[in-house]
């Protein structure tokens, strides 16, 4: 959007000028039924060091009145370019009063309002991280101006307001909220309408906190309260040990709000949650992990993030990876946790997200250089999240768990309420762990790239093992990335594994320090060379790790037989990252897979790698084998479905597999025969979820048309039910489909985000390449407008939804090409387009892999 960038320049500047006290903020949301705009009304309390000019940001149709310090000033003549300008600044206290009619989005950003078709309701959350409480109020929008803020808000008859101070009773229709501690702007929040909620509370140390859950009426039936609440509870109980500080806020509100644009944020008591949490429809185990991974991880930012704060965006990692690591590590170790195995998951999913993301020619340190908001806002990925939390899982390892939380004791403490630079916490941890972690931090923290880790073997002619050390690589980063490559200092198992009666089981294993270009192994004892040995046994470090010849051939045979699945992840995850690299033919992926996923027992491995596989035989493989390995993909699917123990995890999720992968007529016949009643299989449940999935499928086949769609929506009239109808509308194999949806996302600009995000994911078919192909050159002819016009979240959607990865060919690269050179995109709309460029790349190179591979067979 234009004009409502921030230089970190800025941002420094006036921090040095300004210290803010409070904020008071009057909204009247009586009108949110309609929609339109609401009256908003700031007054801020700040200080000057000394004279000097400065700004206040605001986004906002219309701005009323402008007053400082008594004095009225001309809003036309000083509110330009979302800033209010702040002129004449004497030293000393000042107070500022704003009155502004802002607007409502449909976007996900500022104030969302949403209206429920069952109930005909509107329903109102904020979500401000990074820039956008200004879209409410008038704000110092940066997270080290610090202040109280006390809202007032009134809103229609029978709502209810829920913000970051525990919600009063209203006097009339207004609602007074107590002033918070000092917090950033960004994780103030104001949620409201006639949500259902459910309370309870947490007992300890003394003290009760109360706990509240809340949905849309019409989830209500839906909503696991209790199950919600023992996540948090035992979230409470490891965290407050851990960081020995009491949870900061008064009390503690989950909020499950609608076309929420990300997984959770972190509001400061007041934390909202995509409502698909909330399930409609049988899920597997795998889905109630991953809520309880965005619960444990949210409430981990009300200390991490929110008492203390990054000083500017640079350090957001800090915050992300932080919350990340903790969500893992409290999942693995609380007692009475239902998933003790997190630590699989987190290297099945996060590693797989952060080595992808590394790989990218934006890669880039974990500590990012944040020049300005724009950097930021597409600075949410693998490595701010999933990267800086494999290497915080590294520093745990390398000055112990003990040593670590009790740095991060002492950074809590001395820090409380304020903010902080990554010097900061590293400080802390060296007091603590009597390490010097500068040259650490220089080689993990600030260096962009991926390790490689080969075991190089020495064997006596009877087997006998007699030497082992492991060579560390450090691979050129990609074209286009800045910084070199370094290799790094690593604490790490090695895993001796041999099969014991059918089962792969650990033998034997060393931890050690690795350092340097080549590290020798201590052997634990003198004994044969074992059948598997597994560099990063424990998954301690980040870094790819390679399978010698003999341990490669093992594991192909034996992948399923690991008895633990930790190394089994890990296997699977080696497996695919050649893969993508073009070590491993997307043929010889999908012959790993259905030898060894039929003994996979952990769910969330099992989704994995039914993605993984399609990926890889839609993008990966070889065009004139492709078809041939689709078609094995979707029998292999069919089977597990009937194989599968009926009413289990694994039966849902082949079946899902099956609905997306079914392409013979036969197998088709066998997705309507399930949707309209006429075939059943033991144990499966065709509900609500499973219908769309079906259905959507037989849409982008053509064996479905608006009759259907529309006669499904009729029997699901949800919000959900209105998204997907879109998406299976929009997936048509059809130029007039096609040609509905793309004018739907890019030529009208009314579409919420929730809606404008299944037309795409629609509209993109892997199957209908030839139909979509027209829309390369229209694509570049609109992303750039399309990435100025929209805001941030509706114009990512579109760059990265809607750009031609399906046509992995030389011309779309070039065409991508063409583009950077003379279209001027600013530098986040560059990375996302370049990054996307990378995909097709990746592609062609694999594919070619792919094609070799047959033909020498």
């Amino acid at each position: 959007m234009p004009g409502t960038n921030l230089t970190r320049e800025e941002a420094q500047e006036r921090a040095r000028l300004l210290t803010v006290d409070s904020y008071e903020i009057e909204l009247d949301l009586s009108g949110a039924q309609d929609g339109g705009t609401f009256r908003s009304v700031t007054t801020v309390r700040f200080a000057a060091a000394q004279a000097g000019d400065t700004f206040i940001d605001l986004v906002a149709p219309t701005v009323r009145e402008v007053t400082l310090d008594g004095e009225s000033r001309d809003p036309s003549a000083v509110f330009a370019d979302s800033r209010i300008a702040l002129q004449g600044l004497t030293p000393g206290p000042h107070q500022l009063r704003v009155v502004a009619d802002c607007a409502y989005t449909n976007t996900g950003e500022g104030l969302h309002r949403f209206v429920d078709p069952v109930d005909d309701q509107a329903y109102l959350y904020t979500q401000f991280e990074v820039p956008d409480a200004r879209r409410v109020f008038a704000s110092f929008e940066q997270p080290d101006l610090k202040a109280t803020f006390q809202f007032t808000v009134t809103a229609p008859e029978g709502w209810t307001v829920i913000s970051n101070s525990p919600t009063p009773e209203p006097s009339g229709n207004a609602w007074r909220f107590a002033p918070t501690p000092r917090i950033s702007t960004y994780i103030t929040a104001i949620i409201a309408g006639p949500y259902h909620s459910v309370h309870s509370s947490w007992e300890g140390e003394g003290r009760s906190v109360p706990l509240g859950v809340y949905c849309r009426p019409s989830l209500a039936e839906y909503l696991d309260a209790d199950a919600i609440f023992e996540v948090t509870r035992q979230g409470f109980d490891w965290f407050q040990e851990k960081f020995d500080y009491p949870y900061p806020f008064e009390k503690y509100d989950q909020l499950f709000v609608p076309e929420f644009n990300a997984g959770a944020m972190e509001n400061a008591g007041a934390v909202t949650l995509r409502d698909q949490y909330v399930f409609r429809s049988k899920v597997t185990d795998a889905a109630y992990e991953t809520r309880a991974v965005t619960i444990l991880h949210e409430l981990a930012h009300m200390w991490f993030g929110d008492l203390v704060t990054m000083e500017w965006w640079n350090d957001l990692w800090l915050n992300e990876s932080f919350a990340t690591y903790a969500e893992a590590a409290c999942m693995a170790q609380a007692p009475g946790s239902r998933w003790p195995d997190a630590w699989t998951s987190f290297a099945n999913q996060m590693k797989t997200w952060a080595y992808r993301q590394d790989q990218l020619p934006s890669t880039h340190p974990i500590m990012a250089d944040i020049r300005d908001l724009d950097d930021v806002l597409v600075n949410f990925d693998g490595i701010t999240y999933a990267k800086g939390a494999s290497v915080l899982k590294q520093l745990v390892a390398y000055v112990g768990q003990e040593k670590f939380f009790q740095g991060v004791r002492a950074y809590f403490k001395r820090h409380e309420w304020g903010n902080t630079r990554l010097s900061d916490l590293l400080g802390a941890l060296e007091e603590t762990s009597g390490r010097d972690l500068k040259t650490w931090s220089k080689a993990w923290l600030e260096t962009a790239g991926i390790n490689v880790l080969r075991p190089e073997i020495a064997v006596a002619e009877d087997g006998t093992l007699t030497a082992l050390a492991i060579r560390q690589e450090a691979p050129a980063l990609p074209e286009g990335a800045t910084g070199e490559s370094t290799l790094r200092p690593h604490r790490l198992g090695v895993g001796f594994y041999d099969l014991v009666d059918g089962k792969l089981v650990r033998t034997d294993r060393v931890e050690l320090d690795v350092d340097g270009e080549l590290t020798e192994v201590p052997l634990p004892r003198a004994r044969k060379r074992p059948d598997v040995l597994l560099l990063n046994d424990g998954d301690l470090s980040y870094a790819k790790v390679r399978l010698d010849a003999e341990s490669l051939a093992f594991v192909t045979r034996h992948l399923g037989d690991f008895a633990d699945s930790l190394p089994r992840a890990l296997s699977w995850a080696s497996a695919w990252d050649m893969t993508r690299d073009g070590e491993l033919p997307a043929r010889d992926y999908l012959a790993l897979v259905l030898s060894g996923v039929g003994k996979e027992s952990d769910i969330g491995v099992v989704q994995s790698l039914q993605r993984q596989v399609k990926l890889a035989l839609d993008l990966y493989a070889a065009p004139a084998w492709r078809e041939e390995g689709l078609t094995r993909w979707a029998e292999a699917t069919a089977e597990h479905l009937r194989a599968a123990r009926p009413g289990s995890d694994h039966q849902l999720a082949w079946a899902r597999a099956f609905a997306a992968a079914a392409r013979t007529d036969a197998q088709l016949d066998l997705l309507a025969g399930l949707l309209g009643g006429s075939e059943t299989i033991e144990g499966l449940a065709v509900d609500t979820e499973l219908r769309w999935a079906l259905l959507q499928r037989l849409a982008a086949t053509g064996r479905a048309d608006e009759a259907e769609i529309s006669a499904e929506l009729t029997q699901d009239p949800t919000s959900a039910g209105e998204r997907h109808a879109a998406a299976a509308r929009a997936a048509r194999p059809t130029p007039e489909a096609k040609a509905e949806a793309w004018t739907a996302v890019v030529e009208n600009d009314t579409l919420p985000n929730a809606v404008q995000e299944a037309v795409i994911s629609g509209f993109v078919q892997t199957d209908q390449r030839a139909l979509l192909a027209p829309y390369t050159e229209r694509y570049f002819a609109v992303v750039k407008d399309a990435w100025d016009q929209r805001s941030h979240e509706m114009g990512q959607q579109i760059v990265l939804g809607l750009y031609p990865a399906l046509q992995v060919s030389q011309e779309t690269l070039d065409a991508t090409d063409a583009w950077l050179a003379s279209a001027g995109p600013s530098a986040a709309l560059r990375r996302l387009v370049t990054e996307s460029r990378a995909g097709v790349e990746r592609a062609l190179r694999a594919q070619a892999a792919d094609e070799a591979a047959g033909a020498g067979r």
